[in-house]
């Protein structure tokens, strides 16, 4: 009897505690994905002129695509000031206070110029990387070769799945000849261990939208300058790799180029059309740049300081707009995608 009465006082007390985990479970349930904002090719010591727009826009996640700072350096305290600046930029930290970031790199913020893996100092730039972009200290990520990532955000069947790669760490060498790349037919572009994450990644995505982005360009093959059409067979490996993983509403999304475009194929045994989304020039664009070929671009090339975006639209299925948007918020660009 004693012991009956001891439990009926400790009724109220495990009430409150069941109450009190009950709620913060409601409360922290992770809502769908409105907007995802993208952009690349940043100079730190060039006028910050385009983060405005970007916070306009509210993303609930920012991506950088590469270039992040222009380092360009073997000296990590070069790079590390060059990260600082844009740390202490009053626009980034605004948009930080607002939003997911994540991001890869590319060339400049490597810290060679066209660099793979023959760049020396790729391992003490990573860690310069992963604490620029937040990555905490015990990280797994810390210790893997490279600053590939996948983050997957919303709830189960309203799935958003960003898939960053890193294709400068293991990337195999180029050699240029007056001015022009020399296609590498057998070369490789991000090395065995991540080939087979990335599998992995796409081939156990739920996720109704997974979004592939990198440094440099997939889809272009016409341009004359750094592209994945440049290493042939890892192109293919990666366009095969979609088709035969089967992952869901698979986007690319790049950088580098100093132009914002979009591109568009088609692949057999893919039952929708792959778009790539490029997005270079957040604070410098190559402004000669407007008349260069691409069979797969739909739309107009744009010249202008440029930012990707992309919006969410729940339903039955999800329909994904595409954007490009300048530094007043204009759209330059805009393509639409239901999965």
């Amino acid at each position: 009897m004693q012991r009956f009465n001891y439990l009926l006082r400790l009724l109220p007390a495990l009430f409150l505690l069941v109450t009190a985990c009950k709620e913060p479970l409601v409360a922290t349930r992770e809502a769908p994905l409105s907007t995802i904002a993208f952009g690349s090719c940043n100079r730190q010591d060039l006028p910050q002129v385009i983060w405005p727009a970007i916070i306009q826009n509210n993303p609930d996640v920012w991506v950088w695509l590469g270039d992040n700072i222009y380092g360009d350096s073997e000296d990590m305290a070069v790079m590390k000031q060059k990260y600082d600046m844009v740390l202490q930029e009053p626009g980034y930290k605004q948009l930080q206070a607002n939003a997911k970031v994540i991001g890869t790199w590319d060339d400049h913020d490597y810290g060679l110029n066209d660099g793979g893996k023959e760049f020396k100092m790729r391992e003490q730039s990573q860690q310069l990387f992963w604490n620029f972009i937040g990555e905490p200290a015990n990280s797994t990520r810390r210790q893997q070769q490279g600053v590939y990532s996948a983050h997957t955000y919303g709830p189960e069947g309203k799935q958003v799945k960003v898939i960053l790669l890193d294709s400068r760490y293991n990337r195999d060498s180029l050699v240029r000849i007056n001015k022009i790349y020399q296609v590498n037919q057998t070369g490789d572009m991000l090395g065995e261990e991540q080939w087979k994450w990335l599998e992995n990644e796409l081939r156990n995505s739920k996720a109704q939208v997974n979004i592939i982005g990198n440094g440099i360009q997939v889809l272009p093959e016409e341009q004359m300058y750094e592209k994945w059409a440049n290493f042939p067979a890892s192109r293919k490996r990666l366009l095969d790799m979609i088709v035969a993983t089967q992952a869901q509403g698979v986007i690319l999304i790049s950088g580098d180029r100093h132009i914002g475009e979009i591109s568009r194929t088609e692949l057999p045994g893919l039952n929708y059309p792959l778009y790539e989304v490029t997005s270079s020039g957040m604070t410098h664009v190559y402004s000669g740049n407007n008349v260069e070929p691409n069979k797969y671009r739909v739309g107009g090339l744009v010249n202008k300081l440029n930012f990707g975006m992309f919006r969410f639209n729940w339903g039955n299925k999800v329909q994904v707009e595409m954007l490009v948007k300048g530094k007043d918020n204009e759209v330059y660009l805009r393509e639409n995608v239901t999965y």
